[in-house]
């Protein structure tokens, strides 16, 4: 009789990318990577300290060092002599009384103190009632002293204003430091974790040789780019949050666009920055190769974008280099929203800026990426 051998049911194999199970799957292995990246970021406590602490940190002392303040005193040494009394009297009656500190020495102390920077400005009078000024004109302080002193020596002579003129205070959030440093700081930050965080953590997998074990797998390498590149929106939002609100309730600044295009801003930065992060470490072998490319890239930002003072300094013929970097068109958009309240459809050439870097700058990286 004859026997009948069962046919074994085929084996189901994993559904590959080009497989129907993996095209109906198309992000998957893209979430998987995003979260896989997310989970990571609790073995890196650094990250805490460099993307969220530090940055406060740095808003706080430069906001207080240079924090809205009552004028300076000027602290003027009058020499001795025939009129010094006299001198004195008259700064000590005048309108800038309050602002000014002076001194009777005689000459030889006089002229030493204001030399060695005690004094500001040294005033003598001369027997003929005319004054003599001792001021270094590589001091703005002794400059601004003579200009006050003079002025107040005249007034009490007699000297009449030709022009009646009147004098309101106005220090307005929007207007100070601080105003200026938030978002720049913000912008910098931004560009800071996502070169680093992106460079140098894809650096670091081919080094420790976990890039190689990613080959054989079916994962495109546009899933695993744009994992890396997106894992920095999460951090974002929570450095958009942290340092506004600081800014906020210690300082009192006023945000007056929309969170919302703040919080659009910062993606389009984060994305922009993990792009350039990506081109500069697709190809480096080393930590210490990919510490010098990204130092290197980013270094003409940290100088020209306007990050702790305004760019307009620079000569004319450096603007057109300087709005093409992006965090210069990053600085200027959140500055735009934050502090005059500009909508997103105003700043269409800066956001432009903002996707070509990282457009560009993630296409070449893909195309240029090797795993070992």
């Amino acid at each position: 009789m004859a026997t009948i051998t069962p046919i074994p049911k085929p084996t189901k194999l994993p559904p590959t990318a080009s497989s129907p199970a993996g095209r109906n799957g198309r992000w998957s292995g893209y979430r998987h990577l995003l979260w896989a990246r997310i989970l990571e970021l609790k073995r890196e406590p650094e990250v805490v300290f460099w993307v969220f602490i530090f940055p406060l940190l740095l808003a706080a002392g430069l906001g207080i060092a240079f924090r809205n303040k009552p004028a300076d005193i000027t602290s003027v040494v009058v020499i001795q002599g025939e009129g010094a009394q006299k001198t004195l009297a008259m700064l000590q009656a005048s309108k800038a009384r309050s602002t000014v500190r002076a001194t009777v020495l005689e000459r030889d102390a006089a002229l030493k103190g204001f030399h060695f920077g005690k004094f500001d400005l040294a005033v003598e009078a001369n027997p003929d009632g005319s004054y003599t000024y001792y001021y270094d004109p590589a001091r703005p302080e002794s400059v601004l002293s003579r200009a006050e002193i003079d002025a107040a020596l005249q007034s009490a002579a007699g000297r009449k204003d030709a022009l009646a003129t009147s004098s309101q205070s106005s220090s307005e959030p929007g207007s100070r430091y601080i105003d200026f440093l938030i978002p720049g700081l913000l912008g910098m930050n931004l560009m800071n974790s996502g070169m680093w965080g992106v460079g140098f953590a894809l650096v670091e997998m081919r080094q420790r040789k976990l890039l190689k074990r990613f080959v054989a797998t079916p994962m495109r390498r546009s899933d695993f780019l744009l994992a890396l590149t997106s894992s920095r929106l999460v951090l974002m939002v929570i450095e958009v949050g942290l340092l506004l609100g600081f800014g906020v309730l210690v300082f009192h600044m006023r945000v007056q666009g929309s969170v919302l295009s703040v919080v659009l801003l910062g993606s389009l930065g984060a994305i922009a920055f993990g792009g350039v992060g990506l081109l500069t470490a697709c190809r480096a072998q080393k930590i210490e190769s990919v510490s010098g490319l990204i130092n290197l890239v980013m270094m003409p930002m940290w100088i020209f974008s306007g990050v702790f003072f305004s760019y307009d300094k620079f000569p004319a013929m450096a603007q057109p280099f300087i709005k093409a970097l992006p965090l210069t068109a990053l600085n200027d958009a959140l500055r735009a929203t934050i502090t005059e309240g500009a909508t997103l459809g105003s700043q269409t050439g800066r956001l432009l800026v903002l996707a070509i870097w990282g457009g560009v700058s993630f296409i070449l990286a893909l195309r240029w990426f090797r795993w070992t």
